[in-house]
């Protein structure tokens, strides 16, 4: 059979190719494949193709279309001609809001001649806008996957059980209220997930599907479920956490296999002893052993809000009209009082990593957390709603203060917050309350005073040093602004530090601004104590410069000669029209404007070290930080156990949330593939109070069974402000100017070891297999002996997590007793075997990993996974980014 990338390009109504217009079969299509949904123009390119080669078309089996393209509607019915089709995938999510959420699709329903399509066995029509699932979909004899997950289905089919080779279903995040009878009749349904609907009561009939491995009824409203659940022999996994549940059977006990039972975050209050101890169950979040609240009962105590513990897993969780309190894995808590939602509202979250591009902090910020999204964005509460988060302990500032910061999707803005410190932990959270979810991130900023200024005038003082006073005069302004103060301590040790001139001094820096772009009426009466040491006894007023700073620092002017100057013992005063920074400083130098940007642009920047070390155990795992000066000893002190290395490198400086790189040299490398990779060096944020660390698998070309390698790891700024001192950019001449330091690397002889052949091993043998898709990105072999050779003595820990039960776990060790290596290998390639036509396989991976406190396991799965994807779009949009002339546009247009 020809295949689809064999196809002639368009050209002419003959069909004959002109030069200069490139096949447009070439762009779209990968072997028997279109994939569409990279375009986003992809069904005017379907329609095209259609037109232009309806024969050749017939023969593709995998088609991808977003539904978020206008011209779907046309589109469907074209496809139900594909009589070879196999897996449909009309996904929407493709466009964004304004704010950054995933926009549903348009799909409402399906053309009813969908069911003519006999050999399709994959459908996926997850994130539109389906009510009701299409009456052409339980049509489909030869469906074995279906995904509606992510619309909002209020009810499945009666005959939603004549699909009989069903193997996975997933219809997650819908409104489901019940489920058909014939649900029973799915015999070959494997993985069920119903979870995140509204789900109050399960049919009996549920408990027929003797072949399901996985039923997950997470997030909905069951108080119950029924006894034939005991019936599921083949279940392994039962997710039951976020219901209204009061009681389950005890008969749950008896599932020869189950690995995993999730209760969590329910209302039990008594538990069947054969369930309590099973080492495998999950109780937290329930009122066990609490009694039943008598009518008699305060209504307070009635009425106390339910606790929700969410483990590391779990993204999302739902809220209702009684409220709750919510506690993530990572620490950070919610407060959702009675009546803050008015319906049930599911919650989403996730933490990320603070990118530069869009997270900006301002001169002095401190990062003290990362990056805290909730979903959905917008949506305004009923009642404001408190957020505890974690942050860095901010020990070495002083004289700031810590604030939660927010993002609007345009803008950042700071909230008032609270904040406390954990009697056992000694952990910092900070606390503040919303009505709407976003962004949200920890500061430490230069303390901040603020006051109103009406027509009547003023006085506003610093809380840091009471000495610097603002007066504003009545008739300073017709309407009332809004005026804010912030003021940084600068000692003298520090300035004759970076000066090196015993005799210059410099008073505390002052910034004002305000909410208003007009300057006051009448002039505004600043006082500033005078730099340490200097009196009005003694003052020299040629040695005394008032200088005036724009808002970022750049420019400093002396403005002494366009003031007047008033002095006491202790303070100058003098009066402006408008704000921004002001600084008295104390010198014989004359160009003290280039002098005060130096030292300006000195107090923002961080001493710190950079630390290269490799794990003892296994020299090709290294370890990279960036660490601040004070923190280098405690850092080193708490790794020597397990790592050994270098010196750390010369001191050297850098601002809260530059970017640098760290490139391995003579003859050593890393995956250059890798997303945090540019240019073969890995790319790093410093941030001065979280922890600036990569830990890395390096590779060398060299043939190591001979001799060690002897390399180096060099560290790079990704780009020098324009504003850094000459002096503390550490220059080097030549092409490597950016050049910070560079430590030593040694790989020492390669010894034989399991992990490099992936054939047969000493009588052990390796199938052949993949997990994933192209698409989502493939698990090799070679990776999962990568995995492999990372795992140790958690194997037992990561197996159970995976699903494997009780008596396969031992059966895996005693087989291959005093062999570890082996009996890791059997338990993650048996795992693999079973499950390598799950299309959730490699995130069950994942957060098996997770679970077991193997996150840096997890980190490298998901950085392969995500290279897999990258490079199937690339491979896609590659060819699809061909230039195309104004011939084939034209042809477009036409169609």
């Amino acid at each position: 059979t020809q295949k689809m990338a064999e196809l002639p390009g368009l050209g002419d109504e003959r069909g004959e190719g002109t030069s200069g217009a490139p096949a447009l079969a070439g762009p779209c299509v990968a072997d028997n494949r279109l994939n569409l949904d990279v375009y986003p123009d992809g069904c005017c390119r379907f329609l095209q193709l259609f037109e232009r080669r309806r024969g050749d078309l017939a023969q593709v089996e995998f088609v991808r279309l977003s539904s978020n393209d206008r011209l779907l509607g046309a589109t469907l019915g074209i496809l139900p001609r594909l009589e070879s089709l196999k897996s449909l995938v009309l996904k929407g999510g493709h466009a964004r809001d304004e704010f950054g959420s995933c926009q549903p699709g348009s799909l409402t329903s399906l053309p009813p001649n969908f069911g003519s399509l006999r050999c399709l066995t994959h459908l996926d029509l997850s994130f539109n806008r389906l009510s009701t699932l299409p009456s052409c979909i339980p049509h489909l004899p030869s469906l074995r996957v279906l995904l509606v997950s992510h619309n909002s289905l209020v009810a499945l089919p009666e005959d939603f059980g004549s699909l009989s080779k069903l193997t996975f279903f997933s219809a997650m995040k819908n409104q489901l209220k019940d489920l058909p009878q014939s649900i029973g009749e799915l015999a070959a349904l494997q993985d069920l997930d119903l979870s995140e609907n509204a789900l109050e009561y399960l049919p009996d009939e549920v408990g027929h599907l003797r072949n399901c491995t996985e039923l997950d009824l997470s997030g909905n409203q069951l108080s119950s479920i029924p006894d034939s659940l005991a019936n599921l022999k083949s279940l392994r996994r039962l997710h039951l956490h976020s219901n209204l549940l009061v009681t389950v059977p005890a008969s749950l006990a008896s599932l020869p296999n189950l690995s995993r039972l999730d209760l969590q975050n329910n209302c039990l209050r008594a538990v069947p002893p054969e369930i309590q101890t099973l080492p495998f169950v999950r109780l937290r979040g329930n009122p066990l052993g609490e009694a039943e609240p008598s009518p008699q009962a305060d209504e307070s105590s009635a009425k106390r809000l339910q606790r929700l513990f969410l483990a590391s897993g779990e993204d999302s969780f739902t809220v209702t009209s009684e409220g709750c309190k919510v506690h993530l894995a990572c620490g950070i808590r919610f407060h959702f009082p009675p009546g803050a939602a008015s319906d049930p509202l599911r919650i989403h979250f996730r933490t990320l990593a603070p990118d530069p591009k869009w997270v900006k902090l301002r001169h002095h910020d401190v990062l003290l957390s990362t990056v805290l999204e909730l979903r959905p964005h917008g949506v305004e509460f009923q009642q404001e709603v408190e957020i505890w988060m974690p942050y860095a302990s901010p020990q070495s500032l002083h004289q700031r203060e810590v604030v939660v910061r927010t993002f609007s999707g345009h803008s950042w803005s700071d909230l008032r917050t609270k904040v406390e410190q954990k009697r056992k932990s000694k952990k910092h959270v900070a606390c503040c309350s919303v009505l709407h979810f976003s962004w949200f991130l920890v500061v430490s900023r230069l303390v901040e005073n603020e006051c109103k200024v009406p027509a009547e005038g003023t006085l506003l003082f610093s809380s840091v040093d009471p000495n610097i006073k603002v007066i504003f005069p009545p008739g300073v302004t017709e309407e009332t602004r809004s005026v804010k103060l912030q003021v940084l301590p600068v000692s003298a040790e520090e300035v004759e530090e970076i000066t090196a001139d015993a005799g210059c001094r410099a008073s505390p820096l002052l910034c004002l601004s305000q909410d208003c772009p007009v300057d006051f009426l009448r002039p505004v009466r600043i006082q500033l104590p005078l730099p340490l040491g200097v009196t009005g006894l003694n003052l020299d007023r040629s040695r005394l410069h008032l200088l005036h700073g724009d808002l970022q620092g750049q420019t400093w002017d002396d403005i002494t000669s366009q003031v007047v100057l008033e002095f006491t013992h202790l303070y100058a005063m003098f009066e402006v029209t408008h704000f921004s920074w002001y600084w008295l400083w104390y010198t014989t130098k004359t160009y003290i404007g280039g002098i005060a940007k130096k030292v300006y642009e000195r107090l923002r920047m961080y001493q710190v070290n950079f630390i290269a070390l490799q794990r003892k155990k296994d020299p090709e795992q290294v370890l990279l930080q960036c660490v601040p000066k004070h923190k280098v000893d405690p850092v080193l002190k708490k790794l020597q156990d397990r790592y050994r290395g270098p010196e750390p490198s010369d001191m050297v400086e850098m601002f809260e949330g530059e970017q640098f790189f760290a490139a391995f040299e003579r003859g050593i490398s890393i995956d250059m593939d890798r997303p945090d990779c540019v240019d073969g060096r890995l790319s790093f944020i410093f941030y001065s109070h979280l922890k600036n660390m990569k830990e890395i698998y390096v590779t060398s070309p060299v043939d190591r069974k001979g001799q060690a390698v002897k390399g180096q790891v060099s560290f790079y700024r990704g780009a020098v402000p324009e504003s850094i001192p000459e002096d503390a950019s550490r220059r080097r001449r030549g092409p490597d100017s950016l050049w910070l330091a560079t430590l030593p690397i040694k790989l020492p002889r390669l010894k034989s070891r399991w992990g490099e052949n992936p054939g047969p091993l000493n009588g052990f043998s390796l199938p052949p297999l993949n997990l994933g898709n192209a698409e989502t990105g493939y698990l090799t072999q070679a990776n999962l002996l990568s995995i492999a050779r990372r795992v140790g003595a958690d194997w037992q820990t990561i197996g159970l997590n995976l699903g494997l039960s009780y008596q396969q776990i031992e059966r895996i060790g005693y087989n291959n007793r005093e062999d570890l290596d082996k009996q890791i290998l059997d338990m993650l390639f048996s795992w693999a075997q079973q499950n390598s036509e799950d299309p959730d396989c490699v995130d069950k991976l994942i957060t098996a990993m997770k679970e077991s406190g193997r996150q840096d396991i997890a980190d490298e799965i998901e950085t392969i996974i995500e290279l897999g994807r990258q490079k199937y779009r690339e491979s896609i949009r590659r060819v699809g980014l061909e230039q195309e002339s104004s011939t084939e546009d034209s042809a477009i247009a036409m169609v």
